[in-house]
């Protein structure tokens, strides 16, 4: 009777649950969406590194545990020498070995039009040799494989989007050299390209032209016979080579390739995994909402169950049935539109060069985690209304419910809520002021989560106040519909409270992050205005900064003097005992000409001859003063014992985590050819030139190297601001979510309260209310809803990001900046949301027809 009784009841109401079902289909689509991407792209990678790896592969073993090709832009590809492979082939169990190079420190170029035909950032480009092996990464579909020294082969999907065929012509730039070449061939990749771009040579031309000398691989590449397994084979490999060099199976290899692109697929999980969260937590307000309306506003009918002999955990069992029927619902249109957000991923990754495959990898947890996550925060919501309901007595069945208004906030919610949000901003004020970052996190997400509770607890108390104090200009501006925009606003503050909620948590979170941003911006620019004094900053990407370009660089006119940086990977072993892994600057010593040290002690000009420079956190954490020696290990045996030159003052984004020494000074010990190439050049102007004209002039000299980026101070800040607005662009996506669920919150209040209100609506449209007034009436009230969270919103996220800017205030984000213009938008913009969402329910109630809307009491 229970299960008939709450189906005929939900079927009965089943419009008025829509919007509440809608916003369970987004939470849900998200969770849903995020793990089959998920699922089809590890799939994917899976089976193409599964096809592509060889039973063993060796390599150089790395001068330090960190190294590696890729880790240091410009670094040097570690090599093994030819004899390794007639060593492992002689091995039991050996099919086939043979040498292979790749590297991704070279830059394919369209000399046409002289722009980069592979990735621009992202992906490598990846170059080696073509040796045609028992699973080679790419057939070959178009031309021919790359014979002698001019020719080479290129994958298909960077041939398309660079436009390039066979016969075309290609530029490849390193730190050896520019080589051109004619595309011989086009391959087509057995599995699924990454994005990255792919380039083929002879083997003599990639030894030659790729690392500067022949009789070399960067690895060797053993396929067994059947005979022994793959773990022998590397037993065999080690014990007949000995030290110096590294053995991987093929699970090792795979477990190595899939770090690469797992980070990536974790970032775009994790993401996706917030935006369900988010629409969850708003959703969930929206759901407590139409119960809670559902509940008043079946008063008489829940009172008749009870008259005919329903007891209260009957009457709770119904309202929870009804929410579990619409979590099933939601949760299975959710999991299906899931499929289709999966497949709209799986076409944007497509479309920046990684190709997925289409065929969608649905395992047991998306349905799991779909139920799971439906049912649950449906179910959850609903029990506060469900217990509203089992309040209702039998006497409630002869009585006209009417509205049903509110009395004023119980004494303990309002106790509840202020101590939480007190209790929170004390977190948050001891967080701002605490001496370290470290402590100060666990005192900011104490605040955050205390003070969100708080603000929702207290939100039918902050509703009636705010909107008796703000909404008082309503009657004066709009007269009679002002006023009871104002005073229905006031009538159930309780509600009001739950729909505003929604809106509160995605301005919060977007006008705290505002306020970080802005803030992290003028530091940073601040900084870059006191301590670099370069006029011009030269970069790369992996290839690094080769010497024709720095050469280039020191031969423009107006050019002064240049200053090198490059990145060594070295370990630090300070006289404490501790061993610190860390890639350390190699400096020219006009470094301290372009740049101007924080200095907590010590002297600069020293660290550039034959010292070291360490940040203060490194110097407290090890006990350092200036003048203690730190041994600097570069690895195999090249070692050198440094005194701390310089410690730099904490709180500058430049300096802090970066050690400085002298290129002069590693290179005593690590010769000129094993050094890296340089990651950044510096330019200042001559005194007297022009900058502008020079920075023309700089521009022009490397306009044959479209990899490097030529930027002046102001491109330097232009940088800084467009790596913020990728943090800023995802919180505007979450805004844009909650914003949307918050909107059906809205429009769901105002509909359900229209139903809720017939005879009353009736009855002001009897006694001279006009449609317009009364679409008024409900747009008015919608603003005043939407208004209220949007300051709940603000006042938040200031408070929150205010605090974070405090904490975060010694690691360079030493200045504080409130993004007024952002504040304003968003406080304009949450009025518009509101005459958005009240178009749908002031249209339906100014269509009421009088006498039926009084005859429905």
């Amino acid at each position: 009777m229970l299960l008939k009784t709450s189906l005929r009841s939900f079927l009965a109401h089943k419009g008025r649950m829509v919007l509440s079902l809608i916003a369970i289909v987004l939470s849900v689509a998200f969770v849903s969406g995020t793990l089959v991407f998920s699922n089809t792209a590890t799939s994917t990678f899976d089976k193409l590194f599964a096809s592509t790896a060889s039973d063993i592969q060796i390599s150089q073993a790395p001068a330090k545990k960190d190294d590696g090709r890729g880790d240091v832009p410009g670094g040097k590809a570690p090599t093994v020498p030819e004899s390794v492979v007639q060593q492992v082939a002689a091995q039991p169990g050996v099919k086939l070995a043979y040498g292979d190079i790749s590297v991704t420190s070279a830059t394919l170029v369209n000399p046409k039009t002289n722009k980069q035909a592979g990735p621009v950032g992202g992906a490598p480009t990846i170059v080696g040799s073509w040796t045609p092996g028992p699973r080679s990464p790419m057939k070959i579909t178009s031309g021919a494989a790359p014979a002698g020294g001019q020719q080479v082969m290129i994958d298909a999907d960077t041939a398309k989007k660079a436009k390039l065929g066979v016969g075309d012509p290609v530029r490849i730039i390193n730190a050896l050299g520019t080589y051109d070449f004619t595309i011989s061939g086009i391959g087509t990749l057995t599995g699924t390209n990454p994005g990255a771009a792919l380039v083929f040579m002879d083997v003599p031309t990639a030894q030659q032209d790729l690392l500067g000398e022949t009789g070399v691989f960067t690895s060797v590449n053993v396929f067994g016979n059947g005979s022994v397994s793959n773990d022998q084979l590397k037993t065999q490999a080690v014990a007949a080579l000995g030290s110096g060099y590294q053995v991987k199976t093929a699970a090792e290899q795979q477990a190595d390739d899939k770090k690469g692109v797992g980070s990536f697929l974790d970032f775009m999980k994790y993401v996706m995994l917030g935006f369900a969260g988010l629409s969850l937590l708003v959703g969930g307000f929206l759901i407590i909402n139409t119960f809670s309306m559902l509940v008043a506003q079946r008063t008489r009918e829940i009172g008749l169950l009870r008259a005919l002999g329903g007891s209260r955990g009957q009457v709770n069992g119904s309202v929870l049935i009804e929410a579990l029927l619409l979590a099933v619902v939601g949760s299975t249109l959710g999991m299906l539109a899931g499929l289709g957000l999966a497949q709209l991923l799986i076409g944007l990754m497509k479309l920046v060069g990684m190709n997925i495959s289409s065929s969608l990898e649905f395992t047991a947890s998306v349905p799991i985690a779909s139920y799971a996550v439906g049912i649950v925060i449906t179910v959850l919501s609903a029990l506060i209304p469900a217990f509203r309901a089992s309040r209702v007595t039998p006497m409630a069945a002869l009585r006209d419910h009417g509205t049903p208004t509110e009395g004023s906030t119980s004494k303990v919610r309002v106790t509840i809520g202020l101590v939480l949000t007190l209790g929170g901003a004390a977190m948050l004020v001891l967080g701002g002021t605490a001496s370290s970052a470290g402590t100060g996190g666990e005192f900011l997400a104490g605040g955050l989560l205390l003070t969100l509770i708080g603000f929702v607890v207290l939100g039918p108390l902050l509703a009636t106040g705010l909107i008796r104090l703000g909404g008082g200009v309503l009657p004066s501006v709009f007269g009679p519909a002002g006023k009871l925009a104002q005073r229905n606003a006031m009538r159930n503050p309780r509600r009001t409270g739950a729909t505003a909620a929604a809106l509160m948590i995605g301005l919060s979170l977007v006008t705290g992050a505002s306020v970080v941003t802005s803030s992290m911006v003028s530091s940073t620019n601040a900084q870059i205005d006191q301590q670099v004094g370069a006029d011009y900053i030269v970069r790369a990407n992996q290839t690094g900064v080769s010497p024709a370009m720095v050469a280039a660089v020191k031969g423009t006119a107006g050019i002064d003097h240049v200053t090198e940086l490059k990145l060594v990977l070295a370990t630090l072993t300070t006289p404490d005992g501790q061993a610190t892994d860390k890639a350390v600057a190699a400096v020219s010593p006009t470094f301290v000409d372009d740049f101007k040290f924080p200095v907590k002690a010590g002297d600069p000009a020293k660290a550039m001859t034959g010292g070291i420079s360490v940040d203060e956190n490194f110097a407290t954490d090890h006990h350092l003063s200036v003048g203690d020696q730190v041994s600097v290990d570069y690895g195999r045996g090249r070692t050198q014992s440094l005194p701390v030159a310089v410690i730099t003052t904490k709180g500058s984004q430049l300096f802090d985590g970066n050690f400085y020494l002298g290129i002069d000074t590693v290179g005593l010990v690590v010769p000129v050819d094993q050094q890296p190439a340089d990651v950044q050049v510096y330019g200042k102007a001559a005194p007297g030139a022009d900058k502008a004209k020079t920075y023309q002039a700089l521009q022009d000299s490397l306009s044959a190297y479209p990899q490097l980026a030529v930027q002046d101070q102001a491109g330097l800040k232009d940088l800084v601001q467009q790596s913020v607005n990728v943090l800023l662009y995802l919180v505007y996506g979450l805004l844009g979510l909650a914003i949307m669920v918050a909107i059906l919150g809205v429009i769901n209040t105002l509909a359900l309260s229209v139903v809720e209100r017939t005879q009353e609506i009736g009855l002001l449209r009897a006694i001279g209310l006009s449609r317009r007034q009364l679409r008024r009436m409900i747009r008015l009230e919608s603003v005043v809803i939407a208004v209220f969270g949007a300051v709940l919103g603000t006042g938040l996220g200031l408070a929150w990001g205010i605090t974070t800017q405090r904490v975060l205030r010694n690691t360079g984000l030493n200045m504080l900046t409130i993004p007024t213009g952002t504040i304003i938008g968003v406080l304009i913009a949450s009025a518009v949301i509101g005459l958005v969402a009240a178009l749908l329910p002031a249209f339906r109630a100014g269509r009421m027809n009088v006498l039926a809307a009084i005859a429905s009491g």
